[in-house]
């Protein structure tokens, strides 16, 4: 199971968010590159990279750092946050980035979506679906949808989509535990795709449990930034 850190971007500095509110913000680092080549050095592979500012102005606005992340470390990025047409797409995948994330797009233009996916490849599309009380939330977590997780999924395996994030808004960032239950049930009706688990990922255990039933992938935030994993933990334990 892939073990992947992520870095969330406001105003160019490495920040975490609670339940992505953006004023329960903290500051870890003023660098997101040096944070990137920090893991890197640890023995990390992948790297979340989140653009909060562009989430917030609907484009991207930290492709540079992007950019400077992925000349200066042999990371595989995926990169979110304001891809909403295809300029932005290509920005971010010119950029560096490995793959894309498309989150409240995904719901607002499932036919777009579904375009790209065949376009570029399913290789480069991941779905990303932040999820509240089982549907899916939009426009940073600010907006509820009446879309159904599960067939929100079904939808777009249908359609040829190999890459899904899936995020318990309730979960994330408060270092309680992940939605297990969540992933297990989707795992279940959908065991071909490729399911990486974010939100409130805290213990080994919990990664052990996530890699037992399924799951591609773990991203991991705050738990890594305030001391509960560590990065040398997690490569060693995963090797």
């Amino acid at each position: 199971m892939r073990i992947i850190p992520a870095i969330d971007i406001i105003d160019g500095k490495c920040v975490r968010l609670t339940q992505g509110d953006y004023n329960q913000k903290k500051i870890y680092d003023e660098s997101p590159v040096h944070v990137a080549m920090d893991f890197e050095k640890k023995g990390i592979k992948y790297l979340h990279l989140v653009d909060l500012d562009g989430a917030k102005a609907n484009e991207p606005k930290n492709l540079v750092v992007l950019n400077s992340i992925t000349v200066e470390t042999s990371l595989r990025v995926d990169f979110g946050g304001g891809i909403k047409n295809r300029n932005s797409l290509l920005s971010a995948l010119t950029a560096g980035a490995e793959q894309v994330n498309i989150g409240s797009l995904a719901v607002r233009n499932t036919a777009l979506v579904k375009f790209w996916i065949n376009q570029y490849g399913r290789e480069k599309i991941i779905i990303s679906a932040d999820v509240k009380d089982g549907k899916i939330a939009v426009s940073g977590w600010k907006e509820n949808s009446d879309r159904d997780l599960m067939e929100f999924i079904d939808e777009y395996v249908d359609n040829g989509a190999k890459y899904f994030v899936c995020t318990d808004i309730s979960k994330d960032g408060m270092l309680e535990g992940s939605s297990i239950e969540m992933y297990k049930t989707i795992l279940e009706n959908f065991p071909r795709i490729k399911l990486v688990a974010s939100g409130g990922v805290t213990t080994l255990d919990e990664i052990y449990t996530l890699r037992e039933i399924g799951c591609d992938g773990a991203i991991i935030g705050k738990a890594i930034y305030e001391g509960h994993l560590s990065i040398e933990d997690l490569v060693n334990e995963m090797a």
